[in-house]
């Protein structure tokens, strides 16, 4: 008698082999036949017609606070994903000292967009050190299997103080103090060490997060606790992730990608880096993997993370990215709850005060930047479900051009659709040439991990974790402007890739031996929702929740932990303390 036995499913092992039609059983967390299974089990889950695939593994996400009181992680939970890893970008919880929990909130607040009012309000702080807080989340009731990184700013600022969140030079003395807590957690469990040197990256106070400036000794001599630790992964969010957006000049990542060579080479341990693509240098990235690739012969280990989708934000009348905020008769009414906002917006008198040609001379958030005719040819209705590679034809500018109307006048009835739910898309990065044909290309390279879906992150403006489905709806089964991926190629790339990047080598393939992670999904009506802003988070605060139709089943340890999207009840999941082994 298995635990658990999927029946006549097609088959996507992880491996990049062709899907075949097979049976799976799980029995004590662990897969333990695949193929033509006799016998009988606890549950039973008929797919024939469906896809039976590995649970996806998600490695960079931040999850760091929500970890402790939503054992799903939503919406990353929605979304096949089994495994998820964060502690990202160098921001996190621990180590803290007790007169540090508000600075601490104030970082991830500024750096990932995570309101501060819901962070002070959900985490129950339990823990000092690193140790202590892998303890902590170790207790909590957990449905995904995660582990996390030791950051950068966390550390630096328990070592160091105000000298370290103000960024100043550490000393000899510095760095091996955060060299002895950085080992201590690896050791403990983390899977590695995160770090920033984005100047994108800042606290709500303005400053750039601690780590920015870092020289050379600081860097290798923490990283030096991952070759003393005999493993580890060293990320980073480098500086030039974004071009010169971020102010950090437009050869910068080239110039940075030298240091985490050497010290790839010198320390033995993978480097992780953010890699976008940007309007400045639209080829930036080939020459970026290009390095990856010779510096390998030499010892290197450094691997680009990349997002296969565009990188952008999305405008609404609910997001922090509101196109009217530069409209002073808008904002008159923003303080209206949203139905009542509308009903006011539709008021032929209301419309013509706030398209008047009157702006504010200093408009609040993203007011002044999503409002004006150059950002008008990029921004996008996205629809739902929604379109993530439209054409140039799509845009606010073309359609008024077809329709002869004003912009803002097209702008302003596209907001109002859905009852003021309609969202669009500015595509930021990743979409320099108006369409993903390069990020194609970032996925057959061997020298990218698919990556930065940054679920838990940036709740008021965009919602990415959703990649995973994205890659299968869009990449394998929908794309219509160029080529799409093979099945096998895109789950390999989310299952075992990532999971043998991470040092998790017990899971991402279907096999005997193998953890019991699975998802069985409806690939014919498998689809993306448009994202809805909702106000669940502690204290009622908001964020953008993406959701998904056709999974039918997601499995952790041979246990059903969402059916149809919806929650069993069951817990299965751990902490990852450490790499794993593959199978005997």
């Amino acid at each position: 008698m298995h635990d658990l036995l999927i029946r006549g499913g097609t088959l996507v092992d992880g491996t990049g082999s062709e899907p075949r039609t097979a049976d799976v059983a799980v029995s004590d967390g662990l897969i333990r036949e695949v193929g033509q299974v006799s016998g009988e089990a606890r549950e039973e889950i008929e797919a024939d017609g469906l896809v039976v695939t590995p649970g996806f593994v998600d490695v960079h996400t931040h999850y760091d606070a929500q970890a402790t009181w939503d054992p799903h992680l939503l919406p990353t939970g929605w979304h096949g994903v089994t495994t998820t890893v964060f502690g990202n970008c160098g921001v996190g919880f621990a180590p803290a000292k007790p007169d540090a929990h508000d600075w601490l909130i104030g970082l991830m607040e500024g750096v990932e967009d995570i309101p501060g009012t819901a962070l002070s309000e959900g985490i129950q702080w339990s823990w000092e050190t690193f140790p202590e807080y892998l303890d902590a989340l170790d207790r909590t009731p957990k449905a995904l299997d995660y582990g996390t990184h030791v950051p950068h700013g966390a550390v630096r600022a328990y070592v160091m103080g105000e000298r370290g969140a103000k960024n100043e030079a550490a000393t000899a003395e510095d760095i091996e103090r955060m060299y002895e807590i950085v080992r201590e957690g690896v050791e403990a469990g983390a899977l590695g060490f995160s770090t920033s040197r984005t100047m994108g990256h800042r606290a709500v106070d303005g400053e750039p997060v601690p780590g920015t400036f870092a020289q050379e000794d600081e860097l290798f001599g923490i990283g030096r606790a991952l070759k003393d630790a005999g493993r580890g992964i060293f990320e980073l969010a480098g500086a030039g992730a974004a071009g010169d957006t971020a102010g950090d000049g437009p050869n910068a990542a080239l110039e940075e990608i030298d240091w985490m060579h050497r010290l790839s080479a010198e320390l033995g341990c993978p480097v992780s880096f953010a890699m976008l693509q940007f309007d400045s240098q639209p080829d930036q990235w080939r020459e970026l993997l290009k390095i990856c690739a010779d510096t390998r012969a030499g010892g290197s280990k450094v691997f680009a993370q990349f997002a296969a989708r565009p990188f952008g934000i999305l405008a609404g009348l609910q997001t922090e990215a509101n196109p009217l905020l530069s409209r002073p008769a808008y904002l008159e009414i923003l303080d209206l709850p949203l139905d009542e906002r509308v009903a006011r917006m539709r008021d032929p008198a209301v419309r013509e005060r706030i398209l008047s040609a009157e702006r504010a001379a200093e408009a609040p958030g993203f007011g002044s930047f999503l409002d004006n005719e150059d950002t008008y040819q990029k921004l996008y209705p996205i629809g739902d479900p929604p379109d993530y590679e439209p054409t140039p034809d799509q845009s606010i500018a073309a359609i008024a051009a077809r329709e002869g109307r004003a912009p803002d006048a097209v702008l302003y009835d596209f907001l109002l659709r859905d009852e003021g739910r309609e969202l669009l898309l500015l595509p930021l990065m990743n979409y320099s040439n108006g369409n993903l044909d390069p990020q194609r290309e970032m996925l057959m390279d061997d020298n990218t991990v698919l990556s930065l879906g940054d679920g838990g992150a940036h709740c008021g403006l965009i919602c990415d974790a959703s990649l995973t489905t994205f890659m299968l709806t869009h990449w394998v089964r929908d794309r219509s402007r160029g080529e799409r991926i093979p099945l096998e190629y895109a789950v390999q790339r989310m299952t075992q890739h990532t999971a043998n990047f991470y040092g998790l080598h017990d899971r991402g393939v279907v096999k005997p031996g193998y953890k019991g992670d699975l998802n069985v999904i409806d690939m014919e009506h498998l689809a993306l929702r448009r994202p809805e802003m909702v106000y669940d988070l502690p204290g009622g605060a908001r964020r953008l929740l993406q959701s998904a139709d056709g999974y039918r089943s997601t499995i952790v340890s041979g246990q059903t932990i969402l059916r149809d999207g919806e929650s069993t009840g069951a817990r299965p999941g751990r902490l990852l303390r450490g790499g794993t082994p593959a199978p005997a």
